[in-house]
């Protein structure tokens, strides 16, 4: 499975680390429908722009500090004198390029979020910063009052920081797209007539034909004519051993060619290639998934349009009152400074970029954060059985001979020699139990592998097949009777078209799989078992384990719509499974879950990325899920909370109490640390 990743390490791999996009552009702009290639362009802008809020940030922050000392207030706190004359001017200076240049990516929101007719928080910070910036300008130049530079300053500061670890925690769109597309090559080599051309791949039609060298990767869908070679279709069909193909035998876009080389008349190109559609349903289900607003911009869209109405409505009522102007302009705009909530910026970017980090200090890797605070919704749990609840090792329990001709050895030998050219966890069980055996094995000549039939081959002069149930259908034999039947998986040996006995395999159930299963149920989640295995090895383990459900013998391309069979019951499912052939159902589920050890795609598709394959992560991360969402509610009734009280006291209609813009100030910074704090008790809830 690996070679996948190290194939694309140049063009991929460097960018999986720094490329952590941003889900707030994902759910306002929905860039996640980008093809291809344009997904690249998409990664880099959005590399660039938390470069940007990074340098911003920083600029931002290291004018702040002359900002904060010149402030006749902080200079008040501190008990110290440092006016000259023209410091004035020199504040005004300053913050003038904190605000254009710090403040810009909130202007530029500010107009994007008009033109959209949605305001939230960007107005929000944009109309409290410039609301502060033009008011102590103007003082400045001459109007009676105080001037707000240092709230101005502050305000940016943390803004910008708010926004930048945001962008940073949260991981970006979907790069299976981007591992997807790199499958294919980039040119082709066109047989015409009785030469060769070099073509760019976006130039082949139906009906070309090509010849795909030994280790290149097949260009497009079609079928062989000439030659024959193994196959590696591994990081498309989660198959993890190379096939066997000869003229007549389709090959798939995006497979890597092994030793042989063939011709291929092409079937299909572009849209129409396997690799395409599996992209297609992958962007489909993710598109649909971007859709969940942030709490967040629901509750700044409301303060927006309070302070908004607050700010103005209080320079109104004080002006209709008689008061000066200076001194309306001020209370109004301390209520936009007060209502502007530094702890809201703050409140959930700050679980996000704990909950991020903690999660992959425990092999949890969340890649999309919308998928990972829904995961509280979580009323249904899908497993893909092999290697997720059991150990996926197939120990052979019984040799089972058939014939008087063959005795228990033979039959391992015959069936270990005809399964040894192959990857698969059967023939590896039948490799170790022969050595225990000391049981020499034969060469095999002609091997070929069907993948969900089983494999064939010349052993020792003999036609020799090896499969499950299938092949005895393909074949027309009728199953032997077997009493002692249960949770084995059994493998059917058919020497010169007789079948002549069987070997079963047992995979041990993990032990962690019973007290998974059970926190899961504990906490109200039905478990169910998705398996391409047969109904009673599905059975089997489901019982053992007091599973809810099961589904057997399911075909890959079935999977997407079990999972939808179950969403439209209502029911919001989170799926486990590796392998590509599980990536579409995984990015249907509302919750995917990939398991470590499984392909880069199955990855890529899925939200959230187990390191081991260990069935107490994933109740864990559910656990982890629940409790995450609950500081965000925390931290945002905390913010809002805060913002209610002392908007009131802003407006000054509060008699006696009515608080200055810096004590307005100071609050507002409480509240922030208030946030992080609980932000950071998060660390305490995943030991």
């Amino acid at each position: 499975m690996e070679h996948l990743h190290h194939k694309h390490s140049k063009d991929t791999g460097h960018q999986k680390h720094e490329m952590k996009g941003h889900e707030h552009h994902k759910d306002h702009d929905d860039h996640s429908t980008h093809k291809g290639h344009g997904e690249h362009n998409h990664h880099d802008h959005h590399r660039m722009m938390i470069e940007d809020f990074k340098k911003r940030f920083w600029v931002s922050l290291i004018l702040t500090l002359p900002v904060l000392l010149l402030s006749p207030m902080i200079q008040n706190w501190l008990g110290l004198d440092w006016s000259f004359t023209g410091d004035k001017y020199v504040l005004f200076a300053l913050s003038s390029i904190i605000y254009f240049y710090g403040g810009y990516p909130f202007l530029k929101g500010l107009f994007e979020e008009l033109g959209k007719k949605a305001p939230g928080m960007m107005t929000l910070i944009a109309v409290a910063i410039s609301a502060a910036y033009l008011y102590s300008s103007a003082v400045v130049f001459g109007l009676e009052g105080k001037t707000f530079f240092w709230e101005l300053a502050t305000l940016i500061v943390v803004m910008l920081l708010g926004h930048w670890l945001e962008m940073r925690s949260v991981l970006g769109a979907s790069k299976a797209l981007e591992a997807l597309a790199a499958l294919m090559p980039d040119e082709a080599n066109l047989v015409h007539d009785d030469h060769i051309m070099k073509v760019k791949v976006s130039e082949l039609k139906t009906g070309d034909t090509i010849l795909v060298k030994p280790g290149e990767k097949v260009p497009a869908d079609g079928i062989i004519i000439e030659g024959n070679s193994d196959l590696n279709e591994s990081m498309l069909t989660g198959e993890s051993k190379p096939v066997s193909k000869s003229k007549g035998n389709e090959v798939i876009g995006g497979a890597i060619n092994g030793s042989g080389a063939i011709k291929v008349k092409i079937k299909g190109t572009g849209k129409d290639t396997y690799l395409s559609k599996v992209i297609k349903m992958v962007q489909d289900a993710q598109g649909q998934k971007s859709k969940t607003q942030r709490l967040a911009d629901k509750a700044a869209f409301w303060l927006t349009i309070i302070a908004l109405v607050a700010g103005f409505g209080t320079f109104a009522v004080w002006l209709a009152m008689g008061r000066e102007l200076s001194f309306a302009l001020e209370r109004m705009v301390t209520v936009m400074v007060i209502c502007c909530p530094h702890a809201l910026g703050l409140a959930i970017p700050l679980v996000a970029a704990i909950s991020t980090s903690i999660s992959a200090k425990n092999g949890l890797l969340i890649r999309n954060r919308t998928a990972f605070e829904n995961s509280r919704n979580i009323s249904t749990i899908v497993f893909d059985k092999t290697g997720t609840l059991t150990k996926g090792s197939h120990e052979v329990v019984r040799v089972v001979s058939l014939s008087e001709n063959y005795t228990q050895n033979d039959i391992l030998q015959y069936a270990a020699s005809v399964e040894s050219p192959s990857e698969h966890h059967i023939s590896k069980g039948l490799q170790r139990k022969a050595k225990a055996e000391n049981i020499d094995l034969f060469k095999v000549e002609d091997f070929e592998y069907q993948s969900g039939v089983g494999v064939s081959g010349k052993v020792n002069g003999k036609e020799v097949k090896g499969g499950g149930f299938v092949l005895l259908e393909n074949l027309n034999i009728t199953p032997p009777e077997d009493k002692d039947e249960g949770i084995e998986t059994k493998i059917f040996l058919i020497i010169d078209n007789e079948l002549v006995g069987f070997i079963t395999f047992a995979d041990e159930i993990r032990e962690s799989s019973f007290g998974a299963i059970k926190t899961l149920q504990d906490n109200g989640i039905k478990v169910s078992l998705l398996t391409g295995d047969n109904e009673k090895v599905a059975a089997a383990v489901a019982k053992k384990l007091h599973m809810d459900d099961y589904m057997a013998e399911v075909l890959p391309d079935e999977k997407l719509d079990k999972i939808k069979d179950l969403q439209e019951k209502g029911e919001f499912v989170a799926m486990t499974g590796d392998g590509v052939n599980d990536a579409p159902a995984l990015a249907q589920a509302d919750v995917g879950i990939a398991i470590g050890s499984g392909t880069d795609v199955a990855a890529e598709t899925a939200d959230i990325v187990l390191v081991d394959s260990d069935p107490k992560d994933i109740a864990n991360l559910i656990l982890f899920g629940r409790a995450t969402y609950r500081k965000m509610v925390q931290n945002l009734a905390w913010a809002t909370g805060y913002n209610l009280i002392a908007l009131p006291l802003a407006t000054g209609f509060i008699p006696g109490l009515m608080i200055s813009p810096a004590f307005g100030a100071a609050l507002m910074s409480i509240s922030t640390i208030i946030c992080a704090i609980n932000a950071q008790m998060l660390r305490a809830q995943l030991n």
